[in-house]
C-alpha cells in the first residue's frame, strides 16, 4: 500500500481534527471502538447539496503526485489498518499511540466535525489525543485568568499547518471523499451531505468571536469554566479557539478561510 491516497490526505483531515482536539484540554475516558447512537437532527426532506465534491481534471492532476489514482478506495470498515500504515510512515520519528486513536479513524473524525456546534464534543470517539501538557491557568481563585504561557503549547500545530498546499491536500480530499461521505450517512444522516457539513462547521468556527487577554476563569468543581456566562455558553468548536489564545486563533482563522475557498467551489 506503499502508494495509497491517504497519504496526503490524512493533512487536510487534520486541519479540522487537530484545531479541534489537538486544542481540546478537558481529560475524558478511555477510547472505544464503539461508535455513538444517532443524536442528530434530521436532514430536510429533499436535501439540496450546496457544495458537491467532484474533482476536477486539474485538481486530480494537482493530486497526482501524491496518490495513485488507478488504486480504488478499500471499504470504510477496512480502512484502519491502511490508515494506521500511512500515520507510521508520515509520523515515522513518533509513537502513533501518543497522538492518534486508529480504530474507527474516519468514523471517529466524522463524528467529530458534526458536533463542534455542539455544546459539548463526544470524548469517547476522538481521532486525535489531547493536547499534550496540562491546561494552565494563573492568579488567585476569584480573579482566575488562562495563562498565556499555555497558548504556547499549540503554535507549534499551527505553525506545521500554516505550511501545507492547501489545494493539493484538498484535491486528495475529494479523492477519497465517498469514505467520510458513507460514515456521514452511518452517523445517522442518510440523506444529507458531508461536504455541506463540513463547511457549515468551518464557516461557525470563522463566525467565533474574537477574544482578548485576559480571559477569566472560575473554578466551581474540578474544570475550569469561563467566568464569562455568554462565552461559558459558546459551542464547544469556539471555546477551544479561545483556548489556544488570540494569535493562534487568527492564524487558525486564515487557515480555515484558505480551505473554504477550495472546499466550497461549486462544480
Amino acid at each position: 500500500m506503499k502508494n495509497w491516497p491517504f497519504r496526503i490526505g490524512f493533512i487536510v483531515i487534520g486541519i479540522i481534527i487537530a484545531i479541534a482536539w489537538w486544542l481540546y484540554d478537558q481529560p475524558g475516558p478511555p477510547a472505544t471502538t464503539r461508535m455513538p447512537s444517532p443524536t442528530t437532527i434530521a436532514p430536510p426532506a429533499t436535501p439540496v447539496i450546496e457544495h458537491p465534491v467532484a474533482p476536477l481534471a486539474e485538481e486530480l492532476e494537482a493530486a497526482a503526485p501524491v496518490l495513485d489514482l488507478e488504486k480504488p478506495l478499500p471499504k470504510l470498515q477496512e480502512s484502519d489498518i491502511p490508515m494506521a500504515e500511512i500515520l507510521a510512515r508520515l509520523f515515522a520519528d513518533q509513537k502513533l499511540d501518543r497522538f492518534f486513536i486508529l480504530e474507527h479513524f474516519i468514523e471517529r473524525f466524522v463524528v467529530m466535525v458534526d458536533n463542534l456546534p455542539r455544546s459539548q464534543l463526544p470524548k469517547t470517539h476522538r481521532p486525535i489525543r489531547q493536547t499534550p501538557g496540562t491546561f494552565l491557568a494563573r492568579g488567585e481563585r476569584d480573579q482566575l485568568t488562562i495563562d498565556p504561557a499555555n497558548y504556547q503549547r499549540y503554535t507549534p500545530l499551527v505553525n506545521m499547518l500554516a505550511t501545507l498546499d492547501t489545494k493539493q491536500t484538498v484535491a486528495v480530499y475529494k479523492r477519497l471523499y465517498p469514505l467520510f461521505q458513507e460514515a456521514y450517512e452511518n452517523l445517522g444522516y442518510p440523506d444529507a451531505y458531508f461536504n455541506d457539513r463540513l463547511i457549515e462547521i468551518i464557516d461557525h468556527l470563522l463566525a467565533a468571536p474574537q477574544v482578548v487577554d485576559p480571559v477569566y476563569l472560575i473554578q466551581p468543581k474540578a474544570l475550569y469554566l469561563f467566568a464569562d456566562p455568554d462565552m461559558e455558553e459558546l459551542s464547544a468548536g469556539r471555546k477551544i479557539l479561545i483556548r489556544c489564545g488570540p494569535e493562534n486563533a487568527i492564524r487558525i482563522k486564515s487557515i480555515l478561510r484558505d480551505y473554504r475557498k477550495e472546499l466550497a467551489i461549486k462544480n
